[in-house]
């Protein structure tokens, strides 16, 4: 080797933000310097060498980019690492899961139950009713005389200037009259039609029930001739139409019309004093019928056993649901899978949103000053004096009266969260641009007639990326936290749309809070490691810009 060689040594560039001696740049300098100053304390009799190291030499002195080493600092950082892992699952989990489920975030699942549902009631007519022929003569008032002069006994009474006559058939119907004109009838027995959509006139129900009453095998009404039974059976031609009863039996449902068949079998397990009976229709269904008797009322109440189709809801978890299914009857693992897609893009969006007004009007405060600082501090000021949980609870009552549609106040969401959370972004970005601007370096742009747009967004606002960048991190938890908190309380994401705050919000039943565990608890143990994970991530960014840390 000759003694008289120069020694040459290269080193990676460095080039920070616009910043001179920048923490890189003094560290990249020292470390040349003291390899220098090796290599010459090194060479023989102090003379300089003049060989030329490879770009592979491992004598090289390597310099690391300020990126690299800010990556270097974090990725030293087991817990940040642990917090990205967390992240990066919990992206796959709500990004690639809800495309490879079998189920979609709105299909419903069914099942065949065996409910209980009330059929119908029947009355057993052990007092006298009332049926009207004129409502203006025989009203209510009129109704209560009748039945208090039946009692008395008496044969006429007066009410209102006209005389009522009552005439006694039997024990079980009166006749009322006034003038000789027929205003109604106070009977224990009544008529019902043995078809569907059967209605008879007043003057049929009274033949019918004065033939009945005095055992007669026929009678005459609006011109036809009809017989009747013993058994109170009233025909026509040979046809069945209708039959005399004292018990009254209605359906609950109005479109349900209850044969003459299914109504003896229900009156024979009435009188028997049943609890249960079966009826088998015509179709050939069998039915089981449970009788409760409700001595308030006194009236029996049917309840029907029905096999029927309901929401497969809170069912436990199986193979074909791991985590069970919600009260809707929807997959929870699918519903949790896009919850979290839904929760994360609301916090990124609004951070976005939040950051970039809070970098523009930010900037622009902290580079001009004076009026245009004052002006948009000012800004800040009223709006961190807003309210802004208030505002949003009043927002949300106002498009639920609107009928919003659940997309659109999703947007609407994230529009109001991002608009009332920048100003302390800005406040961030004003702070650091109000201590760079008067730095030789933008001493250098003016000098260099840069643009002002361009010496803000170019010069100043890459300088204040680092300390954006962890507060954006960490601001994503505080988001996805809110939004939680917004649908928990209905405020937030409607149905349709999953997210874990509208999932958790499950638990304001107390029942599903104590025994369906797997509603609410997998969202909670999400939402925490999400909002944890983002904080460690954003403490571990914090650490790794400290130009002070040891490296």
């Amino acid at each position: 080797m000759s003694d008289n060689k120069d020694v040459k040594y290269e080193s990676t560039p460095v080039y920070p933000h616009s910043v001179p001696q920048s923490a890189a740049r003094r560290h990249a300098e020292k470390i040349t310097e003291d390899a220098v100053k090796n290599s010459s304390a090194s060479a023989p009799n102090g003379d300089d060498s003049n060989e030329q190291y490879s770009l592979n030499d491992d004598r090289r002195v390597q310099v690391l980019s300020p990126g690299m080493l800010v990556a270097k600092r974090f990725f030293r950082n087991r817990l940040a690492v642990t917090g990205m892992v967390i992240l990066l699952a919990m992206f796959l989990f709500s990004f690639v899961g809800g495309l490879v489920s079998p189920y979609k975030q709105d299909q419903k699942f069914y099942r065949i139950d065996q409910q209980v549902k009330e059929y119908a009631a029947v009355i057993h007519n052990e007092e006298l009713v009332y049926t009207v022929a004129d409502a203006d003569l025989f009203k209510g008032p009129v109704q209560a005389q009748t039945l208090l002069n039946i009692m008395r006994g008496n044969e006429s009474f007066e009410y209102n200037g006209s005389t009522y006559d009552l005439e006694k058939i039997n024990d079980k119907l009166y006749i009322v009259s006034v003038g000789g004109k027929v205003v109604g009838m106070a009977n224990q027995e009544t008529v019902s039609a043995s078809e569907a959509g059967g209605t008879f006139s007043f003057d049929f129900t009274r033949a019918a029930l004065l033939a009945h009453a005095n055992e007669e095998d026929s009678f005459e009404a609006d011109g036809k001739t009809y017989t009747l039974d013993e058994d109170g059976v009233i025909y026509q031609g040979g046809s069945e139409i209708a039959y005399v009863s004292e018990y009254i039996i209605r359906p609950v449902m109005g479109d349900v019309f209850l044969t003459r068949d299914f109504k003896t079998q229900l009156i024979d397990a009435v009188e028997a004093k049943d609890s249960e009976f079966t009826f088998t229709d015509t179709d050939g269904e069998t039915y089981e019928y449970l009788l409760s008797y409700d001595a308030a009322k006194k009236t029996w109440n049917v309840n029907q056993e029905k096999d029927t189709r309901v929401f497969d809801a809170y069912s436990a978890p199986s193979k074909e649901h791991w985590l069970g299914t919600d009260r809707n009857g929807m997959d929870m693992l699918t519903r949790l899978m896009y919850g979290g897609r839904v929760s994360l893009i609301i916090g990124f969006i609004v951070v976005i949103i939040e950051t970039v007004l809070g970098v523009i009007l930010g900037g622009i405060s902290g580079y001009f000053g004076g009026w245009v600082d004052n002006l948009i501090m000012r800004i800040v000021d009223i709006l961190y004096c807003i309210p802004s949980m208030p505002i949003i609870i009043i927002l949300g009552a106002a498009m639920d009266a609107a009928n919003v549609d659940p997309s659109i106040r999703m947007l609407y969401l994230m529009l109001i969260l991002g608009v009332l959370g920048w100003p302390s972004i800005a406040r961030l970005v004003r702070g650091q641009i109000l201590s760079l601007r008067e730095q030789e370096f933008m001493t250098a742009t003016e000098a260099t007639g840069i643009s002002i747009s361009k010496r803000i967004f170019k010069h100043l606002i890459p300088n204040v990326i680092p300390q954006l960048i962890v507060v954006m991190t960490m601001g994503l938890g505080s988001v996805i936290i809110t939004e939680a908190t917004l649908s928990f309380l209905g405020l937030g994401v409607r149905f349709p749309f999953a997210s874990w705050g509208n999932i958790i919000s499950d638990v304001n039943d107390t029942f599903v809070l104590t025994n369906y565990w797997f509603i609410w608890i997998p969202a909670g143990v999400l939402l925490l490691a999400t909002v944890l994970a983002f904080n460690i991530v954003g403490d571990g960014l914090r650490d790794a810009f400290d130009p002070k840390m040891k490296r």
